[in-house]
C-alpha cells in the first residue's frame, strides 16, 4: 500500500496542486503586482501597466485614510473579544456534551445546527431580532422589560459591536465545540482515575490534564477564530452594511470602490495585501505560541 501511495501521490495530489495556483496563487501574485498601479478595474490610468505604476502611494494613502484605521481598530477589538467568547462558550459546550451520558449526539446536533446557516441569512435573521424584537417587543418601553441599552443594537458602534459578537459566538461556538470534542474523547480517562485518587479536584484536572492535553485543538480553534473575525464580511453586510461606523475591514476594502471615483481598485488592492499581511503575522505568532504549550499524549 506504502508503494501504491508513494507511485501515485504526485498524481493524485497534482489536480489540487493545479488549481490552487489557478485559483489562489496567480491571482495572489497579479493582486501584489496591481496594488502599485493606479489599476481602475477594467484599464490601468495611463494606459498600460508600466505607465501606471505609482510605486508606494497606494499604500501610503491607505494608512493616511481615516476609514481604514477607524474600520482595521474595529476589527481588532471584535477579533478579541470574538477569541475569547467563542473559545470560552465552545470549551463549555463540549464539556458539557461530553459529560452527558443520554441523547449526546441530539445535544450536539442542535447546537450546530446555527453553523449550517450562511452568513447573509445568519445576519439578517439577527437584524429582524435587534431591531424588530429587542426594540420594539422586549425592550421597548412598552415592551416587557425597558432596558434602553439594548434597543437599537444595530445603530450604534458600540451596541454593534456586542450585536456581532453575539451573533457571531452563536454561529462559530457550535463548530468550535465539535473540534474541543474530539480532543476531549482523546484524552485517557486513566489520568483523570488516577487524578481523582490522589485527590485532585475538578478544577486541577481541567487545569493539570484537559488544558495540556486539549492544546492541539486550542491550537486549531484559535488560528480558525482569529481568522473568521478578521475576515467576517457577510454578517457584517447584513447586521448593519457598515453604518454608523461599524464598518470591518473586509467590508472597507469593499466599500473603497464605491468611496472613490473612478474606483480605486489599486488602492482596495493594497488595502488587501496590508489586510493578508496582518493576518498572516498574527496567524504565525498564535500558532508557534501555542503549538510550543502542546504535549504528548
Amino acid at each position: 500500500m506504502d508503494q501504491y501511495y508513494k507511485k501515485w501521490s504526485k498524481v493524485l495530489v497534482a489536480p489540487a496542486v493545479i488549481l490552487f495556483i489557478c485559483i489562489v496563487a496567480i491571482p495572489f501574485i497579479i493582486g501584489v503586482v496591481y496594488s502599485f498601479t493606479s489599476w481602475r478595474g477594467t484599464y490601468f490610468a495611463g494606459g498600460s501597466l508600466t505607465e501606471s505604476f505609482v510605486g508606494l502611494d497606494n499604500y501610503i494613502k491607505t494608512f493616511t485614510n481615516e476609514k481604514f484605521r477607524d474600520s482595521f481598530f474595529y476589527t481588532c477589538i471584535f477579533t478579541v473579544l470574538s477569541v475569547v467568547t467563542v473559545n470560552v462558550c465552545a470549551m463549555l459546550l463540549a464539556l458539557l456534551v461530553t459529560n452527558i451520558m443520554k441523547g449526546s449526539g441530539i445535544f450536539r446536533t442542535i447546537i450546530f445546527m446555527p453553523n449550517m446557516l450562511g452568513g447573509l441569512a445568519l445576519g439578517f435573521i439577527w437584524q429582524f431580532i435587534f431591531q424588530v424584537v429587542f426594540t420594539d417587543i422586549l425592550f421597548g418601553k412598552e415592551g416587557f422589560l425597558h432596558i434602553e441599552a439594548l434597543r437599537y443594537m444595530t445603530q450604534d458602534p458600540v451596541k454593534a459591536l456586542f450585536a456581532l459578537l453575539l451573533m457571531t459566538t452563536w454561529q462559530n461556538a457550535s463548530y468550535m465545540m465539535i473540534i474541543y470534542v474530539g480532543g476531549l474523547n482523546a484524552v485517557s480517562t486513566e489520568l483523570y482515575e488516577a487524578a481523582s485518587l490522589d485527590g485532585a479536584s475538578a478544577f486541577q484536572r481541567f487545569r493539570k490534564i484537559t488544558l495540556p492535553l486539549l492544546m492541539p485543538s486550542i491550537t486549531i480553534v484559535l488560528f480558525l477564530t482569529l481568522s473568521n473575525s478578521f475576515k467576517l464580511l457577510d454578517q457584517n453586510v447584513a447586521l448593519t452594511d457598515g453604518e454608523f461606523g461599524t464598518r470591518m475591514l473586509a467590508l472597507q476594502i469593499l466599500r473603497t470602490l464605491k468611496d472613490t471615483n473612478p474606483p480605486d481598485y489599486g488602492g482596495a488592492q493594497a488595502q488587501a495585501v496590508i489586510f493578508f499581511i496582518v493576518m498572516a503575522i498574527i496567524s504565525f505568532i498564535q500558532v508557534s505560541v501555542t503549538r510550543k504549550k502542546e504535549v504528548e499524549m
